[in-house]
């Protein structure tokens, strides 16, 4: 009975946002939701996909950190649109390297180095967007839609807590420009500022990622931190203030490093399974998963899961490397769980034809033994 009671996981937090969402980074696994699909204004949290377009561009080759950016009169700091708003105080004419534009835009907030990004990469800030929103549908964001770099508020513009957990997790991928999240201040200009995520400072756990403010968004906020191993994303948005935003993360994502735990299962390229291969160049043919497998379950119930291999019967060459031969199925209380593809990891040629006809007769006279 004290081991039911240990397992028992109690209902998640309440929590006071217009949406929120908590996941696994590598299983994907939803822990929280709440109005997790509800389009609602981004504001600054709109710099994630800033940034994370500046990173694949960099990631490709197409511009470096050292690129030299001329700073327009959009992008100036005394723009009057951005009065008020999050700068990193960059000057109109001056030359800006990207690297010091990217810390900007993820350190300080700044709504003019954004532009001034956007019209680097871009040309203009709506071709910009439109790149932003190309990018967004390939991540799988059905839920989002771009029209400037910043956040600044326009009907057009909204995204989704389970977007924003989507595109934070595109986004820990690119394991260099992460790092820029996790720094706790940027001083440019002679002006030094602070990272807005308060929790790198209170939660060593904490890495990122980014927070946003409108009067029409609210106080919102991006985290991911990582605990024995086990890394969470959360998304809050629409809280009443700075301290409610870092409050009410801190509330989801105790809960989840609390009563859940992820498992790394399988690598991708592992030998899962040496199966018989007929009318092959090889007698046999190893299959595995595509994609490293994670599974998140309840704290404490690893010793409940099971794992079962379903390779198709009699397997036949030609077999092409990648193609699923099976399926993976793992089960927790004899629940199923997750069913992965089993896929080959080598392809087989044909074997000779005396090997085809010798192996066409086992099978034949195996098909007339009764069962």
């Amino acid at each position: 009975m004290a081991q039911a009671q240990i397992n028992l996981i109690p209902a998640a937090p309440a929590i006071a946002a217009s949406g929120y969402l908590l996941i696994d980074a590598d299983s994907g696994a939803v822990l929280v939701e709440e109005n997790a699909d509800e389009r609602l204004p981004p504001a600054s949290l709109t710099k994630l996909m800033t940034s994370y377009v500046l990173a694949y561009e960099l990631e490709h080759g197409q511009v470096n950190n050292g690129d030299m950016v001329t700073i327009s009169k959009n992008a100036w700091a005394q723009n009057p649109i951005f009065n008020g708003s999050s700068l990193m105080w960059i000057e109109v004419g001056k030359q800006v390297s990207l690297g010091e534009l990217h810390k900007g835009i993820v350190i300080s907030s700044g709504n003019d180095a954004s532009l001034a990004v956007a019209e680097y990469l871009a040309g203009s800030e709506d071709a910009f967007a439109s790149m932003m929103n190309q990018h967004a549908q390939m991540l799988g964001m059905d839920n989002t839609h771009y029209v400037n770099s910043h956040g600044l508020p326009n009907p057009e513009h909204y995204t989704s807590a389970r977007d924003l957990a989507i595109l934070a997790k595109a986004i820990i991928g690119q394991k260099e420009e992460y790092k820029l999240y996790s720094e706790k201040e940027f001083e440019f200009n002679g002006i030094k500022q602070k990272n807005r995520n308060r929790l790198l400072w209170s939660d060593p756990s904490v890495d990122g990622l980014k927070t946003g403010h409108t009067q029409e968004a609210g106080y919102c906020l991006v985290s991911s931190a990582v605990r024995d191993g086990m890394r969470l994303i959360s998304v809050v948005m629409g809280t009443s203030s700075e301290s409610a935003r870092e409050r009410e993360t801190q509330k989801l994502l105790s809960y989840g490093f609390r009563y859940f735990e992820t498992h790394h299962l399988y690598n991708a390229g592992d030998e899962l399974s040496s199966s018989k291969l007929w009318k092959g160049a090889k007698d046999s043919v190893s299959l595995g998963v595509a994609e490293d497998v994670y599974l998140t379950i309840p704290r404490g119930k690893s010793e409940a899961l099971n794992a079962e291999l379903i390779v198709n019967d009699e397997l036949t060459a030609p077999i092409e490397q990648g193609q699923p031969y099976g399926e993976l199925v793992v089960t927790l209380n004899d629940e199923e769980q997750l069913r992965v593809p089993l896929v080959a990891l080598e392809s087989v040629k044909e074997g000779s034809i005396f090997k085809r006809i010798w192996d066409a007769l086992v099978l034949f006279f195996i098909g007339l033994i009764p069962v």
